[in-house]
C-alpha cells in the first residue's frame, strides 16, 4: 500500500521571498502619510500578521483612533500598492527556493503556500518566483477570518492539498507562523531571514538559517519521526 502523501506548506515573506526592506518602507510611507512614526518593535510585530490586524494596532498605539473598514481598506491598499511596485521593481528570491521547489516535487510532495499577505502580493510573488508552478494550493490572507498565529491559514492550505496536518510540515520565518504551524497539529521549520533571531524561533521543531539546509528527505525523516 502506498504511504499517504506529504506535504510542505510555505509561508511567502521572508520564506520564499526576501520583502523585508520592501515591507518596511511601505509600511513607514503609508504611517508617515498619516502622521505616524512606524517603530522598529511595530514592525517586527508586524510579520506573519494580515494587514487589518497591524493598522488597528498601530494606529491606536499611536493615539489615533482605529479606522473604520473604508479608511482601512485605503490604507491598506495604498501601503500594498507601495509594495508590489517595489516587487516588480526588483524581486528578491530567497536563496535556495527554486532548488527546494524542484526536490520537493521531484519527491512527490504537495506544495501549498500560506500567507497573511494579500491576493495582489501574492499573485505578484506568483508571477516571479521561479518554479511556482510546482505549488498545487494557495491561501491568503483574504481568504482567512483569523490570521497567524491562529492555524486557520495552514489548516485551509491542508485541506485544499487534500493531506492531513500530521502529513505537513511548515517552512515559517516569524514567530506567529511558527504558532500557527503547532497549533494546526504540523511540523514547523523556523527560517532565520532578515530581521530575525534564532531565540524567537526557537520553539519550531527545526531552525534553519538557509533554505538550501533542506532536502526533500531532511523534511521527510523531520515528519516521520515526529
Amino acid at each position: 500500500m502506498p504511504s499517504a502523501p506529504l506535504a510542505a506548506i510555505f509561508d511567502l515573506d521572508g520564506t520564499l521571498i526576501d520583502s523585508y526592506d520592501a515591507h518596511h518602507r511601505a509600511w513607514k510611507a503609508v504611517c508617515l502619510a498619516h502622521a505616524i512614526e512606524l517603530t522598529p518593535a511595530q514592525f517586527a510585530w508586524s510579520f506573519g500578521r494580515t494587514n487589518p490586524s497591524i493598522i488597528d494596532r498601530i494606529w491606536p498605539d499611536a493615539g489615533l483612533p482605529a479606522p473604520n473598514e473604508t479608511s482601512r481598506k485605503e490604507i491598506a491598499d495604498a501601503k500594498e500598492a507601495d509594495f508590489c511596485r517595489e516587487l516588480e521593481r526588483t524581486f528578491p528570491t530567497m536563496p535556495g527556493a527554486p532548488e527546494l521547489l524542484i526536490d520537493l516535487a521531484a519527491a512527490d510532495w504537495q506544495l501549498a503556500i500560506g500567507t497573511s499577505a494579500p491576493r495582489g502580493n501574492l499573485e505578484t510573488a506568483m508571477r516571479h518566483l521561479p518554479n511556482a508552478d510546482r505549488f498545487h494550493a494557495t491561501v491568503c490572507g483574504d481568504e482567512v477570518v483569523h490570521g497567524k498565529p491562529d492555524p486557520e491559514v495552514f489548516l485551509l492550505a491542508a485541506a485544499r492539498l487534500g493531506v492531513e496536518p500530521a502529513r505537513c510540515v511548515v517552512i515559517e520565518d516569524a514567530g506567529p507562523g511558527i504558532d500557527a504551524a503547532r497549533a494546526a497539529g504540523m511540523m514547523s521549520v523556523g527560517l532565520v531571514s532578515t530581521g530575525r533571531t534564532p531565540e524567537e524561533l526557537a520553539h519550531a521543531h527545526l531552525v534553519i538559517q538557509e533554505l538550501t539546509e533542506l532536502t526533500a528527505q531532511r523534511l521527510a525523516t523531520l515528519i516521520e519521526n515526529r
